[in-house]
């Protein structure tokens, strides 16, 4: 047995000294004690006394870290205090440490709320992956009521917070965490900062995880912070896309607030020639409500020559011309096809009508100059002469040269063909001649209502 004893003590020393002559880089090996071995036992059964002023080296040793994560583990108070007095000051530093962020994180785990508090005020601002790492470390293992001190501290620091590389991560997974009122007390802070935020590279991530939430709490009264300030954030990288990101995800009416700002001929000059505020216009244009997006176009239009040859101004053209040519935006239920050869006198009145030959389908409409317009019962106010600028409308109809209309009858509320087009232009076209245009249907083209300037 004693022999045996000795075997085992003596493969032991070999293996000891085979460790010893790899660190040291000796073939021949010495007589030193393995540093491994002197390490590992000059903590066993030691007591934490001993290593007052010594614990901030600890924690970055990797055996002394690990002694100081058991000691916590005893939730002994002293050794708490002992503990968390040589290594707050030290925080943000460990976080960072190989060995010492696994001593942070058990900190966290077993020190009081005031000591918590005074950890995170410390690391708030100064938060990176490893340090992203701790708070997210708490998040998952703490009750929510435990993880206060989180929210307190992040949010008396949203800003520097989420700003930051790694502290905007930590305030989103703050959120995923968050109890109902510890969201409410977070996006309360995101809200009062937004304009500051969104103009950030990272801070506007946060602004739009909160949109993302869809919770109606939390995002009309987040978007209204932009009212006022839509064009100037705009033209900014980031919160350009905030702005794309509102007028999207926004309630009617506060939609209508941010377009509101847009609609303005200057404005729009300057918006449809910058790199970025001209996708929030493409975005305006297709969130839009009829009236609003009539208005968008009217301001538009003017526009686009000067700058049809650039990269924006194509993309706005295109997206015009792709809406003019979409059955929603054409007249519904007209069916005029192949009206080839139309000459003078096609029915009473008819005459005159120069250049309509080969209609074919009625797509989109040009001019139809100088109408005198008869008597058309139903429709007060009508002058007999008016020029109506049908934007994009019948296609092949060039001009359409004084054209004496005499009666039109049940044309509800027509008021000099500027207003209100009625939806459903129902009784026969007496002056026309056309048979089957008894009914026109909806008018399907958005914008029609209130489009003025096109004649509408």
């Amino acid at each position: 047995m004693q022999q045996q004893q000795s075997q085992q003590s003596q493969h032991q020393q070999h293996q000891q000294h085979q460790q010893q002559q790899q660190a040291q880089g000796n073939a021949k090996g010495n007589s030193k004690r393995p540093t491994v071995d002197v390490d590992a036992n000059r903590f066993a059964g030691a007591m934490l006394e001993g290593f007052v002023g010594q614990i901030y080296s600890l924690c970055k040793d990797q055996h002394g870290c690990r002694y100081l994560q058991k000691k916590l583990e005893e939730q002994n108070e002293t050794y708490l205090n002992i503990i968390f007095n040589e290594v707050f000051n030290h925080f943000v530093e460990l976080m960072t440490d190989p060995f010492g962020n696994y001593l942070c994180q058990k900190l966290l785990e077993y020190c009081g709320d005031e000591q918590r508090t005074v950890i995170v005020e410390t690391v708030a601002p100064e938060l990176d992956l490893n340090g992203n790492h701790v708070i997210q470390k708490c998040l998952n293992r703490l009750a929510s009521e435990d993880n206060q001190f989180i929210y307190n501290a992040i949010s008396t620091h949203c800003i520097e917070v989420a700003t930051h590389r790694h502290g905007c991560c930590v305030l989103q997974r703050c959120i995923d965490h968050a109890s109902p009122s510890q969201k409410i007390q977070l996006v309360r802070e995101i809200t009062y900062n937004a304009l500051a935020l969104v103009q950030d590279p990272f801070g506007n991530y946060v602004v739009q995880y909160v949109l993302d939430l869809s919770d109606n709490r939390f995002t009309d009264a987040l978007i209204r912070r932009f009212i006022g300030n839509v064009c100037v954030l705009s033209v900014q990288k980031f919160s350009s896309n905030v702005i794309e990101k509102c007028i999207r995800v926004a309630e009617p009416e506060t939609r209508k607030f941010l377009i509101e700002e847009m609609i303005n001929k200057a404005r729009l000059d300057k918006l449809l020639r910058d790199s970025y505020a001209n996708y929030v216009v493409q975005t305006a244009l297709d969130f839009a409500d009829p009236i609003q997006r009539a208005q968008l176009v009217e301001c538009i239009r003017p526009l686009l020559p000067a700058i049809r040859n650039t990269p924006y101004g194509k993309r706005i053209q295109s997206k015009l011309h792709r809406d003019q040519l979409s059955p929603v935006n054409q007249l519904a239920h007209l069916n005029m096809n192949s009206m080839g050869g139309i000459g003078p006198g096609m029915g009473p009145g008819m005459g005159g009508m120069n250049g309509m030959t080969g209609m074919g389908n009625m797509g989109a409409m040009g001019n139809m100059n100088t109408m005198g317009m008869g008597n058309m019962n139903g429709m007060g106010g009508m002058p007999n002469s008016m020029t109506m600028n049908m934007a994009n409308g019948m296609n092949g109809l060039g001009h359409m040269n004084v054209m004496p209309m005499p009666n039109m009858s049940n044309m509800n509320n027509v008021n000099g063909m500027h207003h209100n087009i009625p939806n459903n232009l129902n009784g026969n076209m007496m002056g026309f001649g056309f048979p089957g245009m008894n009914h026109f249907g909806n008018v399907g083209m958005i914008g029609m209502n209130d489009y003025n300037p096109y004649g509408y």
